[in-house]
């Protein structure tokens, strides 16, 4: 069974291998040990309260019950740029017009911007290649939804997440390639890894000061903007699908769409709710896709997403269960999973039989 749950001190060197597993692009996580050992630091006294809340952040690990292997990470930030600033690009449109010489013309323009300030941000979303099957990749990314239904007062009204952006068949990115490297003078993974190590001065001193006209850039340039990288591509579908869009900022690197929304707005946070953990009645009554109200007089299996309530130790597992009113049926294996008993209660949502979840 695979299970997703607070990282621990412990899992240091597990995350440091998936850390060492992915590619360019993945801003948040990045073969640092002592990185990865500052930032677990962090989350942990996040959750004992000791945090401030420019530095508070979230991060969870994928386990396989079987074999105690990590195999997955993610991670939330609770309000991003207000230590340091949080650049993207705003994609806008400006007009030119002559009624003299019966010209008209309409261009994309990019704006260095700070609009997402003070957003919780979804980051270092990542399963390694070893696991993507069997709706692996959708109970990891669809987990820290389960986490901010539960614990919405410790998050902003505004949530993002950042695409990594389009990359050729080289490994280079055009977007960068025509713009970036030119005022940074360093390649894109040095640049990449200073942002995440939290050393932007670099970006401040020597990005461009005015904005770019997008059709002033080489054709691979201006067909990368807003273009999601082939690896990436479940994991946007994933938030679409719970309520994300583009709304026109993107990467200043890559040039990486950033998708957002209200936090209240997330499917996960509308649809789960609260249930009992016990024994579900032969006589009781469905669920409607939505978990809420009623399907049909008839029980039957429903599969689900189910967490425990734990702030300090906080569990999610994907589960095909009984539900009877407010009561959910799990089994042993299940109750292990998540630290909890019958009598307990736990955290239900319900999957839409076409969500990405399933066909992941």
């Amino acid at each position: 069974m695979m299970v997703v749950r607070s990282v621990q001190t412990s899992d240091l060197e597990s995350v440091l291998a998936l850390a060492n597993e992915t590619g360019p692009g993945l801003t948040t996580l990045k073969p640092d040990r002592a990185a990865i050992a500052a930032r677990i630091d962090r989350i942990v006294r996040t959750v004992r309260g000791d945090a401030a809340l420019y530095e508070q952040g979230y991060l969870f690990v994928m386990e396989d019950t079987s074999t105690r292997e990590v195999i997955g990470v993610c991670g939330l930030e609770a309000a991003v740029g207000l230590e340091l600033p949080f650049y993207n690009y705003r994609v806008s449109t400006v007009v030119h017009a002559s009624k003299e010489l019966n010209v008209w013309s309409r261009t994309s323009l990019l704006t260095i911007s700070h609009d997402l300030t003070g957003y919780a941000e979804l980051c270092s979303l990542f399963l390694s290649p070893r696991a993507r099957a069997h709706g692996a990749g959708g109970l990891l990314s669809r987990s820290r939804f389960m986490f901010i239904a539960q614990f919405q007062n410790r998050f902003p009204e505004r949530i993002c997440a950042e695409m990594r952006g389009y990359f050729d068949e080289h490994g280079e990115s055009p977007f960068w390639q025509a713009l970036g490297s030119h005022f940074y003078q360093i390649d894109f993974n040095a640049a990449d890894y200073l942002s995440a190590q939290g050393k932007k001065a670099f970006i401040a001193e020597l990005m461009p000061r005015h904005p770019v006209y997008v059709r002033l850039l080489p054709e691979t340039a201006q067909k990368a903007i807003a273009v999601t990288h082939k690896d990436t591509l479940p994991a946007r579908r994933m938030l679409e699908a719970e309520g994300l869009r583009y709304e026109n900022h993107v990467d200043i690197f890559d040039a990486g769409p950033v998708l957002e929304c209200h936090t209240s707005d997330l499917r996960t946070v509308r649809a789960s709710r609260l249930l009992t953990v016990g024994a579900a009645g032969s006589d009781g009554e469905g669920v409607d896709v939505a978990g809420i109200g009623v399907l049909n007089g008839a029980s039957h299996p429903l599969k689900c997403l189910v967490s425990n309530l734990s702030i300090e130790d906080f569990r999610v597992i994907a589960a095909t269960v009984g539900i009877s009113g407010d009561t959910i049926a799990l089994d042993a294996e299940q109750k292990a999973a998540l630290k909890v008993s019958d009598g307990m209660q736990v955290r239900v949502l319900v999957q839409v039989p076409s969500s990405p979840v399933q066909a992941h």
